[in-house]
């Protein structure tokens, strides 16, 4: 498989910065097989997922522009004790879109059709960027069919956000083009729903404080202490304005801590799933 300049940059940071990997995207591996996939048609999108394990079910969002196959250091450890349910977002790697703008709230409408479709009452959700917030999301408009959430490089609103990139933002966006183009229905229309994503990210979220403090689903806030894109205090907020949730900070990582230290990723999310 051949990556781009971006992409390379990320493996020749990796050895560069060793005592700073926070500047680092080290890939995923490839995914493991999963037991069972299928499309899901709903408002005018068709939803691709895939289940892996036994247990209870963990539904896991990726980020904006990527897709469920970022989530392949995490599927292995959380398949051991439970079913694993990944989902391509409407537009995002597999699955399609219509013309409609997209939303956080659409998106966790989303997230709810598949869950149906599997016949699932509910399900613990852990999501990263734009999938932490379509997990708030859903433990705000769908509180009976949320478990548990982990929110992971998550704001709530627009001013959470800072100007922020580098080398493994670089790498990262590079990765989704090419993901995109081997997984999309419509390999062509990467530059068009890019455009769409940043509509979505200039207005969305807007969730207030005293609509935060309604959910009642047991909430992990998690980070990197180096993360690039979510102002930290922002992310603290989060964290106080839930009600009894759990704030975890993991160290010398940023908003890919879970590329960067798996392992540490991973204990954070079994200890509170």
């Amino acid at each position: 498989m051949r990556f781009g300049s971006a992409v390379l940059l990320a493996f020749v940071a990796l050895r560069a910065h060793a005592a700073e990997p926070w500047k680092t995207a080290p890939l995923p591996p490839p995914m493991p097989e999963p037991a069972a996939h299928g499309q899901v048609e709903h408002d005018g999108a068709r939803l691709w997922w895939a289940s892996f394990g036994k247990g209870a079910p963990v539904v896991l969002l990726h980020g904006g522009s990527g897709n469920s196959d970022h989530w392949a250091n995490q599927v292995p450890a959380l398949a051991a004790r439970f079913q694993v349910i990944v989902i391509d977002s409407r537009g995002h790697g597999r699955s399609t879109r219509d013309g409609q703008p997209l939303s956080y709230h659409q998106l966790a409408g989303d997230v709810v059709a598949v869950l149906d479709a599997l016949k699932l009452e509910r399900a613990s959700v852990v999501g990263w960027s734009d999938g932490g917030v379509v997990a708030l999301d859903l433990a705000l408009t769908h509180p009976t069919r949320v478990a548990k959430v982990v929110a992971f490089g998550a704001n709530f609103d627009l001013s959470g956000m800072k100007p922020g990139g580098g080398p493994a933002f670089a790498a990262y966006f590079e990765k989704c083009a090419q993901d995109y183009q081997r997984l999309s229905p419509t390999p062509k229309d990467y530059q068009a729903f890019r455009a769409e994503l940043g509509k979505m990210w200039r207005s969305q979220p807007t969730y207030p404080p005293e609509q935060l403090a309604t959910i009642t689903a047991p909430t992990l806030i998690l980070d990197g202490d180096h993360e690039e894109i979510i102002r930290p205090e922002h992310t603290r907020a989060l964290a106080r304005l839930i009600p009894g949730a759990k704030l975890v900070i993991l160290p010398q990582s940023s908003h890919f801590a879970h590329w960067q230290h798996p392992d540490a990723f991973n204990r954070a999310l079994l200890d509170f799933l």
